[in-house]
């Protein structure tokens, strides 16, 4: 089993700045030292998208709306991953989750396995 915790989410203006984090958790994540995270979101009646995920290698994966803006890292050390959202669109509000997969990549939600419970973004 694979628990993932975000948080940092919050209100900004457009042009601000916030860090979301993901910490995972869990005897399935700690067995098995190649997981792909990534960070997806949900607006309002739309549905969930991929923003960004990062492999075990480090190679990483972007949405064209956020590429140049969004930066996805990890430490392994702290079992966490980081979401740096900078220039901060008011279309860049939404429910953002974090989500983790064994092995591979992309940004196709439905090959991730396990999924936090969300944070909230909302940029004015």
């Amino acid at each position: 089993h694979v628990q993932l915790v975000e948080s940092g989410g919050g209100s900004v203006q457009a042009g601000g700045t916030l860090r979301l984090s993901c910490a995972a958790s869990g005897q399935s994540y700690s067995r098995y030292d190649d997981w792909c995270m990534a960070w997806f979101r949900q607006a309002p009646g739309k549905e969930r998208d991929g923003v960004a995920a990062i492999d075990n290698d480090g190679s990483t994966t972007y949405a064209d709306s956020v590429k140049g803006r969004f930066t996805i890292s990890k430490d392994n050390a702290k079992n966490t991953v980081y979401l740096q959202m900078n220039n901060l669109k008011p279309e860049d509000t939404a429910m953002y989750y974090c989500a983790a997969k064994p092995g591979g990549g992309g940004l196709i939600q439905s090959t991730y396995y396990y999924w936090g419970q969300g944070t909230q973004v909302t940029v004015s």
